[in-house]
């Protein structure tokens, strides 16, 4: 079983992300409106076709070099709460950290845990108040199970994906507490959160390119 990733596969595994989340800017569009701004789904492609432009046909030393370029071209691209939190969520976890030229399971699941514990600082949100923690929770608690369980890549990811759509679909049960959505109340109740949904998309795609590829 494959059990680490270089760092060119990671490239292609987060070039698959942006592809995806890009191909996901109406439904996240149609999610937000219910319950946001509606501008949610646009953010998300702008910052992740900005992505794709800055990752395609480049190397990168270390898995660290490249986590650091996703969350700072999210960062300068997207714009507004969304840029800094989705920033936060690939460069938090590299911050000061040693490099890697290969990434395994306990790699990631120490990135996403440290970027997520990062964002709960910065943002204050905690599991069940309807935002991208909900999903983002679970998804680094599933990396970590894989991790601890010493199974593959594969099917760590497998785990960290299932955890962010549990994530995700919890957050219909949720009031929100944070945000535009603050504001509707128990009116957002069975509706889903759209950066959690996000947060969903991002694990997805990546479990789907390494079952398809390692």
């Amino acid at each position: 079983m494959e059990n680490t990733m270089n760092t060119r596969q990671l490239r292609d595994m987060f070039l698959s992300v942006a592809r995806k989340v890009v191909e996901s800017e109406d439904f996240l569009t149609e999610i937000d409106l219910k319950i946001g701004d509606g501008d949610h789904g646009f953010g998300m492609a702008l910052g992740f076709k900005a992505v794709k432009a800055a990752l395609e046909g480049k190397e990168f030393p270390t898995v660290e070099a490249l986590f650091q370029e996703v969350g700072m071209t999210l960062l300068d691209t997207m714009g507004g709460a969304s840029g800094v939190l989705f920033g936060t969520m690939f460069i938090s976890g590299v911050a000061r950290q040693e490099p890697h030229e290969q990434a395994d399971l306990a790699l990631l699941a120490g990135i996403f845990r440290r970027a997520l514990e990062a964002l709960k600082q910065r943002g204050k949100a905690r599991v069940g108040d309807k935002t991208m923690v909900d999903a983002f929770e679970p998804a680094a608690a599933g990396l970590e199970e894989g991790a601890a369980k010493g199974v593959s890549l594969k099917e760590g990811l497998v785990l960290c994906a299932a955890g962010a759509k549990k994530g995700m679909e919890y957050t219909r049960e949720c009031v929100a507490r944070f945000g535009r959505a603050k504001s509707y109340g128990t009116k957002a109740i069975g509706l889903q959160d759209a950066g959690a949904t996000s947060v969903w998309i991002i694990f997805q795609a990546m479990s789907d390119w390494a079952s398809e590829n390692i």
